[in-house]
């Protein structure tokens, strides 16, 4: 039996976390009585929320490649959440990752968050992993060139990866996660006429999506990590408002968006696309805690 695919009572298998921000903590506190749990970070200011936490953390940066040497055979299993840099068309920090993962013998598994981005706009359709990727920003190509990397190395060296495309993660202890900040700030969404179809995933069901592609991914898979949700953007925060009380976002034309919003904000309304998510279910096992937004937004953080 694979050690990752059943922690035994006197060897706990080794997970690294790489990235081991909001996500990460929510599936170390899911592990920790069962798994022994490894992060790395390049921050000393990180290291008392990690230990407290039970993460022991790793001194480490993937933008330093002289100090991922240390990673190699550590672990039986990755969860790497880190993002690439911010520029380029190449994710330079996972290939670092998998130069330093290359050299591990004990390596079974390797769960990555990547995006739905890398399918690009696809018209409002429903779309499966099956899709053709089309990337239309560099944030997007990175995504996809990590992808590759990554399941060419799993293919390479008897990894069995697991790829996670992940929507917008929302949750109300989220930070940066909580729609009623958006809300607060007042900033638009795009009239019914124009707006665009999002995906959504509450942050608990995402880790325990990544717990489940720990145990039970298949080789070189890609997983739609998306909820039930089939709403319009706009439409998503009204329902945010109205069930806090708080006013709906203004609502503009895409013509006047363009000429208002930043890029960055436009090239979220952009893009539309309802993912299918019939591998999460049945392949992973995956039983949604809020599969959709109004059980998700309903739900007091603790």
């Amino acid at each position: 039996m694979n050690p990752t695919d059943r922690p035994r009572r006197f060897a706990r298998p080794t997970l690294l976390i790489v990235g081991c921000g909001d996500v990460g903590l929510r599936v170390a506190a899911l592990l920790r009585d069962r798994w022994r749990l490894l992060a790395l970070s390049s921050s000393p200011e990180r290291r008392a929320t990690l230990r407290a936490a039970g993460v022991l953390p790793l001194t480490g940066d993937l933008d330093r490649p002289a100090t991922l040497a240390r990673l190699a055979g550590l672990a039986d299993a990755v969860l790497h959440l880190a993002p690439p840099a911010a520029t380029g068309a190449e994710d330079l920090r996972t290939a670092r990752l998998i130069e330093a993962l290359a050299r591990s013998p004990r390596l079974r598994r390797l769960v990555y968050g990547s995006t739905s981005g890398v399918y690009g706009d696809c018209g409002g359709e429903l779309i499966d992993e099956t899709r053709r990727l089309a990337p239309a920003t560099d944030r997007a190509r990175r995504r996809v060139d990590a992808e590759a990397r990554l399941r060419c190395f799993g293919r390479r060296a008897g990894v069995a990866v697991t790829v996670l495309r992940i929507p917008g993660i929302y949750a109300l202890d989220r930070p940066g996660g909580d729609p009623r900040e958006r809300l607060a700030r007042g900033t638009p969404v795009l009239i019914a006429a124009d707006d665009v179809f999002t995906n959504h995933i509450h942050a608990d069901d995402l880790a325990r999506a990544c717990v489940a592609a720990l145990h039970r991914g298949r080789p070189q898979r890609v997983v739609n990590a998306s909820d039930d949700s089939a709403l319009r953007m706009g439409d998503y925060f009204d329902l945010a408002a109205d069930l806090h009380g708080l006013p709906r976002p203004p609502r503009l034309s895409r013509a006047v968006a363009a000429a208002t919003l930043s890029p960055l904000q436009m090239s979220f309304l952009g893009e539309s696309r309802r993912l299918v998510n019939r591998r999460l279910k049945e392949e992973l096992g995956v039983v949604l805690r809020h599969a959709t937004v109004i059980e998700g937004l309903r739900t007091s953080p603790d």
